[in-house]
């Protein structure tokens, strides 16, 4: 066997879903090589594996682990004080590449990872960097961020400083009044925020970057107000929940449209103005003043700002919002007739299931699209649907439970390769087309349940199907280790004699 095959052979048995313990713990072996890690990342793993994934001597197979997104998150709680940091680190990243709805890390493993006092026995990472990363990798529920302000752990009270406008008023009066003077010190760091004075003055020094942010949330004078006019950088008052209702209504006039837009759907915008904006001359304007009087609160702006012009296309990351509208206003949304509501509520993953049935037949795509890829009750027909005919989904789609393997087999003359390759995969196949142009599909076909130990024998000599075929759950486990046997022992020998 070449080393080529041997390579494809291995990696097929380890990405074979009917692969008891005993032959995936082989694969950790020095001798399997890479295939170990991207197996220990790359799939569910029975708690056997797992636990001696977790108990191995080699950091690369502890550091996949930590990157896996099938596996519980709770049960990677041993990562969070490996000796590595290079381990800890990798459980702060998260999987790779990244999902666009990631789990949270459980509470436990936030707290030691957050707390830490030193970055891994190695030398190679600072607790700090380890942390940077976790507060950038989205396995921070906002439930956690909200906790912190009354946390049994003063380091993670100096954390919650640091989102001073999330706090509510008793929270902030707390922080600043904190037994712990370190605490006290950042609360008292943090106030600046809501104080137009202060912001002021602090603005000159903070970094250009940063600048947008600062007029987009702060509390501003009207000092800088002006200021923002005079210097065309009005833009980012027009969603600043601060900004004085003088100042929104020159916004409601400003000759960029741009801006003009923002201001349309803001909470806090005088009916005359609505009417005003319903008669702009850029459509994109008047699209959404038409969308008042949805957007009652700041949350129920965001929520709108969170989808709409986006396009059928867009794979952003999907995050918990900071604040949620009700369900009652995901309910009217659902049923308005403007588009850019429907794919609001679409885009709420509790929409009840009679909500998401009417849905899934709405005649705007994407309003589909946005319930295929956010609610779990999306009917398989549509999940399947939006994969044919929007590529860029198909990622997270396939990684969603109810996405449907079996009744695919009208798609098998389909012209994307991508889409011949799933159904290559169904069952339901008489014949698979393991002889396919497409090295995918004859990977697919050869992985088909459907095929008989005899035929996969063939196809395990053939470089285009021989990962595919060791993948198949109808090899029989003592062919499994059979193939074992035989790739590592010539690998370990190769190794020794080199």
């Amino acid at each position: 066997m070449s080393d080529s095959l041997r390579e494809l052979c291995l990696r097929g048995v380890a990405f074979n879903p009917a692969a008891p313990s005993d032959v995936l713990i082989r694969l950790m072996d020095r001798a399997a090589g890479e295939v170990g890690p991207l197996m220990c990342e790359g799939r569910d793993l029975p708690d056997a594996v797992v636990d001696a994934a977790l108990r191995h001597p080699a950091g690369k197979i502890r550091g996949a682990l930590a990157l896996n997104r099938y596996v519980d998150p709770a049960r990677l709680a041993p990562l969070a004080t490996d000796p590595s940091g290079i381990v800890r680190y990798r459980l702060a990243v998260g999987p790779r590449p990244r999902p666009r709805w990631v789990r949270p890390l459980p509470d436990g493993i936030l707290v030691t990872l957050l707390t830490a006092q030193d970055g891994g026995e190695d030398g190679v990472l600072t607790e700090h960097e380890i942390t940077q990363e976790l507060s950038a990798s989205r396995q921070i529920p906002l439930s956690f961020h909200r906790s912190m302000a009354g946390h049994e752990h003063s380091e993670l009270r100096v954390r919650a400083t640091w989102r001073w406008q999330s706090l509510t008023p008793a929270q902030r009066e707390a922080l600043l009044d904190d037994p712990d003077p370190a605490v006290r010190e950042a609360a008292q760091g943090s106030r600046w925020e809501l104080d137009p004075e202060a912001v002021e003055a602090k603005l000159p020094s903070i970094g250009s970057h940063s600048k947008s942010f600062v007029l987009g949330t702060c509390a501003l004078s009207a000092t800088l107000v002006e200021e923002c006019f005079a210097e065309d950088k009005a833009y980012p008052l027009a969603w600043n929940r601060h900004t004085p209702a003088d100042a929104v209504a020159r916004l409601a006039r400003h000759p960029e449209a741009k801006v003009r837009e923002m201001v349309a759907a803001r909470p806090d915008l005088d009916p005359d103005l609505v009417a005003e904006l319903r008669e702009d001359p850029d459509e994109g304007v008047r699209a959404r003043a038409r969308l008042q009087p949805f957007p009652r609160t700041w949350a129920e702006y965001w929520a709108i700002d969170a989808v709409i012009g986006h396009g059928p296309d867009c794979t952003c990351p999907i995050t918990e919002p900071a604040d949620e509208p009700s369900p009652d206003w995901f309910a009217a949304c659902a049923a308005s007739e403007e588009p850019v509501l429907r794919q609001v509520a679409a885009s709420w993953p509790r929409l009840p299931a009679e909500l998401v049935e009417t849905l899934a037949r709405d005649e705007d795509e994407e309003v589909r699209i946005q319930l295929a890829c956010r609610h779990r009750l999306a009917p398989p027909d549509l999940l399947l649907d939006v994969f044919v005919t929007r590529p860029a989904h198909r990622p997270h789609l396939l990684t969603l439970s109810a996405f449907p393997r079996t009744g695919l087999t009208h798609l098998i003359g389909h012209p994307d390769p991508e889409v011949r390759a799933l159904a290559a995969g169904d069952p339901g196949l008489s014949e698979p087309p393991w002889d396919d142009p497409d090295e995918s599909v004859c990977r697919a076909a050869a992985a088909n349940p459907s095929l008989a130990p005899e035929t996969l024998e063939a196809l395990l000599a053939d470089p285009r199907t021989a990962e595919g075929a060791a993948a198949n759950p109808s090899l029989p486990v003592p062919r499994m280790h059979a193939l074992l046997d035989h790739c590592l022992n010539s690998a370990a020998t190769r190794t020794s004699s080199s």
